[in-house]
């Protein structure tokens, strides 16, 4: 008779926890609809990365790269578009193929920075002491440090190239995502839930994962929307002063930078590949606006 009256009792919290789940997700879903600017941005993002993985089977490389001086600085028209660059080559091309780099770049940073910084911030946070007090310290260190210097010094010893540009962008975004990680981390720690399953014996890493994450995925998650945008930004910055990706690879920065002896006489060869990195970052940024107070209890 005991034990009908637990397994209905466990079956009633097991349904209660799913339809609290159900309805907060619901709630998250219908306080993010309200924020149209962040819905706008969200479909805008979901288009460009149509956009970028389309490009690859509409365009070649031949004809993101090939040179034809006879099409040579050709205004935007019906033919093309965007107008052509110096070389012949089709901006409005060369642009939509050079989303593929800007969101690898945010992208792969993004991921990687969060699984380290997480990482680092879950540790330092629950195991604090002499541990959080080292790691912290080298990370608030590398926060002092302008990024954009060390993003330079980092690629001169490393490299140029995709692989210099996204080992700089991690380390200078790793900090930042450990020390808020670990300030949410902190603010879990301390509940009661936590508490009661060290008494239960359950080892670290299984509490981290299980109980301690999973509660501070929403502040993370706007993070790395934050991050993704950032690295955007910084990705485009490096290819401009040539310390990125090289020509003729039509990332957006090194195109900008390309077109800038030409700024007075074909302005459109910087406008649209410049407007294509505002817009994209800005997406990034007003999607993770739209989320934190969709995740925010208070504001919904």
């Amino acid at each position: 008779m005991v034990t009908k009256r637990s397994k209905k009792r466990e079956e009633k919290l097991v349904k209660a926890a799913v339809e609290t789940g159900g309805s907060q997700t619901h709630d998250i879903i219908r306080a993010f609809m309200k924020h149209r600017v962040s819905v706008v941005a969200l479909v805008v993002l979901v288009l460009i990365l149509i956009a970028a993985i389309v490009s690859g089977f509409i365009f070649s490389e031949e004809q993101i790269t090939a040179i034809t001086a006879a099409a040579r600085l050709q205004p935007p028209s019906a033919e093309h578009w965007f107008g052509t660059d110096s070389f012949g080559r089709d901006v409005f091309a060369r642009t939509i193929y050079g989303a593929r780099y800007s969101l690898f770049f945010g992208l792969t940073t993004a991921a990687l920075s969060l699984i380290i910084g997480t990482a680092i911030g879950s540790a330092c946070a629950y195991l604090g002491g002499t541990f959080d007090i080292v790691v912290m310290r080298i990370m608030d260190s590398l926060v002092c440090i302008p990024s954009l210097l060390l993003m330079l010094a980092l690629v001169a010893v490393i490299g140029r190239g995709m692989n210099g540009i996204i080992i700089a962008l991690v380390v200078t975004s790793v900090p930042g995502t450990a020390r808020i990680v670990r300030s949410i981390v902190i603010g879990v720690v301390q509940n009661e839930y936590v508490e009661a399953a060290r008494a239960a014996g359950v080892t670290t890493p299984q509490i981290i994962w299980r109980h301690v994450l999973p509660n501070a995925f929403g502040p993370i998650l706007v993070n790395v929307l934050m991050n993704i945008s950032g690295s955007i930004i910084s990705a485009s910055s490096m290819s401009f002063l040539g310390m990125g990706v090289q020509p003729p690879t039509p990332e957006w920065g090194a195109m900008i930078n390309d077109a800038l002896p030409l700024i007075r006489t074909s302005p459109y060869l910087i406008v649209f590949p410049g407007i294509a990195v505002l817009v994209t970052s800005l997406c990034f940024n007003l999607l993770g606006d739209g989320l934190t107070d969709s995740l925010d209890p208070h504001s919904r």
